[in-house]
């Protein structure tokens, strides 16, 4: 089920980046010494168990729809059960409880935020069919999690620090728009691999449009990446990645638009996921390595 579902190989180097970025950013930005070990494992273990009870979450809303179009995947196959994984979901729930409390008490009142929006993108807000007619407002109320998980993250590192850098709104609507990015990203689609009951954006807007609104994202995600990067200290840096990854990935969509076959599919699936972890890493490490700082 990991395997194909919560790919330990993939997902634990990127969570370690993501988190650790999220900590060192809100100490970089307040002028903070760096905090010890203890702060980044707390960091990581919350990412982790999160993300693990997101894929758990989407397990239960899939579940119907699974069940129709996708019996391949492993818990419609029998290869593992729905009440096995939702177990494994809430058995996280006092894992994460006590490893922020362990690290800062306060912290559980970021954490609780987090689970509940968890919980109502789980319900659907209440109104499944009326959001998923519109898919823009569903892909907003969804990745609104992500600035959520990085204000707990960062948290970890400014609730004992004492205050939050106004600057650090900037890396938390960062995160919004890279959840988009990703998003958007693995379901742009070639004609031949839409599938009935799985949606996706090639097939609601068209291939060619849908591109045009993934590099749109990526170019918001630009935007404040080198905003992010000024408030870092690292500026230069920060806009020399951002226009270098705009461009590339303006590309590849233009090559996905006119010609969308299973390599370019492939490749801006791909470039979703780099662009992500290098700009985590570049904020997360580039102040430390290139001398940034307020």
């Amino acid at each position: 089920y990991q395997a194909e579902r919560f790919p330990l190989v993939r997902t634990v180097p990127l969570l370690a980046v993501f988190s650790a970025a999220a900590v060192n950013v809100s100490a970089v930005l307040a002028s903070r010494d760096l905090p010890g070990p203890q702060a980044y494992l707390t960091a990581f273990l919350l990412a982790f168990l999160i993300f693990f009870q997101m894929r758990a979450a989407d397990e239960v809303k899939d579940a119907d729809d699974d069940r129709r179009y996708r019996p391949e995947r492993p818990i419609p196959r029998g290869l593992v059960s729905l009440r096995l994984i939702v177990g494994l979901g809430l058995a996280a729930v006092p894992l994460a409880a006590l490893a922020a409390w362990a690290w800062h008490p306060p912290l559980l009142w970021l954490l609780a935020l987090t689970w509940g929006w968890l919980v109502l993108m789980t319900a659907e807000f209440g109104a499944p069919a009326w959001l998923k007619a519109r898919p823009v407002l569903y892909l907003v109320s969804h990745m609104a999690i992500m600035p959520l998980i990085d204000l707990m993250l960062t948290g970890v590192e400014w609730l004992p620090g004492g205050a939050a850098h106004p600057a650090l709104a900037l890396f938390l609507a960062l995160s919004f728009v890279n959840g988009c990015v990703l998003e958007i990203g693995r379901k742009l689609w070639t004609p031949e691999s839409e599938r009935e009951g799985v949606e996706t954006y090639s097939a609601l807007w068209g291939p060619a449009p849908a591109a045009r609104v993934w590099t749109l994202c990526l170019a918001a995600a630009a935007a404040l990446l080198a905003l992010t990067g000024v408030a870092l200290g690292i500026g230069w840096a920060a806009a020399a990645v951002a226009a270098s990854g705009l461009t590339a990935a303006a590309i590849l969509a233009r090559r996905y638009a006119t010609a969308p076959t299973t390599a370019t599919e492939k490749a801006l699936d791909a470039a979703a996921g780099l662009w992500v972890l290098l700009s985590y890493a570049l904020l997360g490490f580039g102040p430390l390595l290139l001398g940034g700082g307020p």
